[in-house]
């Protein structure tokens, strides 16, 4: 549920009060970018790597973005100390407002910037995962940014849902695993750690970023490569990562026990841990300045 409070174009304001207006393209046609975001302790985690890749999606689909991000940021700690809970989950959006038939009246502005907060969802220890063929077109250049038209995603997971799973596996146009609807998958064999390639249709997520990129575990190696359904039976560790799940093993696929050889999966995530305690700490120590 969303709390009390949200932000709008730097003003803090009801989640009740009218503020959107018919005609607001980015809204009836999904035409913008977002991302979700971990706030620990009252600090936004990984901002900096939340708003590159908000940046690099906002110039694929010609977005405005706002011009300051230090002033973005003080903006979302505001909201943040607004609603009262220092550990949750905020969504930020920004909206695109003209162009194309339907376009109407809005606030003037190239594009309205939109935040919430929402209590953090708890995940459990495992995640059962169905599996969804042709839920990614990897050629698409637009299928890597995290844009608004969510629709698909959504369904997905509802009828994960529906079917008795927690999550689905999305498949590309060649049979390859992609990604989830709202995580990065990897895969653990011995002391190899894969996860799908961006050509092959996922999102860039942030944690999944973190891994590859800062993550360094004695005797471990973290890489990319392409995976097909069936070389995950052959793993001996399979987990999901997401900014609000952090690490989360698999138990199931599509009704098939995954049977945890090996303990990769939690030591990473022990490591990865400490990474966000240390990326919270610097952030405590280094105020925002505007």
């Amino acid at each position: 549920m969303v709390h009390r409070t949200i932000l709008h174009n730097g003003k803090i304001r009801e989640a009740t009060e009218a503020s959107l207006f018919p005609g607001q393209l980015g809204l009836l046609a999904g035409w913008g970018i977002f991302s979700t975001l971990r706030v620990v302790a009252g600090e936004l985690f990984a901002w900096e790597r939340h708003w590159a890749r908000m940046s690099r999606d906002a110039r694929l689909l010609k977005v405005a973005m706002p011009a300051d991000p230090a002033r973005v940021e003080c903006d979302l700690l505001r909201l943040v100390e607004s609603n009262g809970v220092r550990d949750c989950t905020l969504r930020l959006v920004v909206v695109r407002n003209g162009g194309g038939l339907w376009e109407g009246p809005s606030s003037g502005l190239a594009s309205d910037t939109i935040a919430l907060t929402a209590d953090l969802k708890q995940w459990g220890e495992g995640v059962q995962l169905g599996i969804q063929p042709h839920g990614r077109y990897a050629a698409s250049d637009f299928t890597r940014a995290k844009i608004l038209s969510w629709a698909e995603n959504l369904r997905w997971a509802e009828l994960a849902h529906e079917q008795g799973f927690d999550e689905v596996i999305l498949l590309n146009e060649f049979d390859r695993v992609a990604e989830c609807t709202s995580a990065n998958i990897f895969a653990v064999f011995g002391d190899e750690v894969f996860t799908p390639p961006l050509g092959d249709g996922c999102l860039p997520g942030i944690t999944r970023e973190i891994l590859l990129e800062e993550i360094d575990l004695p005797g471990v190696r973290i890489n990319e490569r392409s995976m097909k359904l069936d070389e995950l039976n052959e793993a001996d560790e399979i987990f999901i990562t997401s900014t609000t799940r952090n690490l989360l093993p698999a138990r199931e696929i599509a009704g098939h026990a995954v049977y945890r050889r090996g303990n990769v999966c939690e030591r990473l995530s022990r490591a990865f841990d400490g990474w966000l305690r240390n990326d919270i700490a610097r952030r405590r120590q280094a105020p925002v300045a505007i």
